[in-house]
């Protein structure tokens, strides 16, 4: 697996699976056009942006475009790289049809085309530039923390998220993507402190 010091931002959840079998660095998902209203993803954004940079990767359609162009605007620009794949005609295996423009996404390129295109973006490679990127926090730490498995984990993960201006509705494992683009296990015990 390829690791990236930024983290990648696609547009959904099979962008995500995808890229995830390829780069070890973290994948976050725009929700698509969501990302236009939700204030929370657009502050986690920026905030992963300013600790480690962001590689922008969407499909080669016109929504792709919007929202590159979106993201583009909402995060200073020595802080974003962009990714292009080419525009190929196709569907996606698990699409009964093809797009309305007919290209094929982010999920349906390959391997050897999305890495090229990496490559081409400038995206620092990690052990090309010997950059360190946090990937401390595990869900074991989570748990420890009270933030999974225990009887109030759910509230105080909640509580959080608020402080820390992050979407409420995180998974744990976006989560734990998030914290580790933007925390170390010493700053997030620290801020876990404070909340009790």
């Amino acid at each position: 697996m390829i690791s990236l010091k930024e983290a990648i931002i696609v547009e959904g959840r099979y962008d995500k699976i995808k890229l995830s079998s390829i780069f070890s660095s973290p994948v976050i998902e725009t929700g698509g056009f969501r990302v236009f209203k939700d204030k929370e993803k657009q502050n986690l954004i920026r905030e992963i942006a300013q600790k480690r940079g962001i590689l922008v990767l969407t499909d080669s359609d016109s929504a792709g475009f919007v929202i590159r162009n979106f993201l583009k605007g909402a995060v200073p620009q020595n802080k974003v790289k962009h990714a292009y794949i080419p525009q190929l005609k196709g569907k996606e295996k698990r699409k009964p049809e093809a797009s309305k423009e007919g290209f094929l996404g982010v999920e349906g390129i390959s391997d050897e085309i999305i890495i090229e295109a990496v490559k081409k973006s400038g995206a620092t490679i990690i052990g090309e530039n010997n950059c360190e990127v946090n990937s401390g926090i595990t869900k074991y730490h989570l748990y420890d923390l009270g933030l999974t498995g225990k009887e109030n984990s759910a509230i105080l993960r909640e509580k959080l998220l608020k402080s820390l201006n992050m979407p409420t509705y995180l998974t744990t494992n976006a989560l734990l993507t998030a914290l580790n683009c933007i925390y170390s296990l010493k700053e997030l015990k620290e801020i876990v402190k404070k909340l009790y």
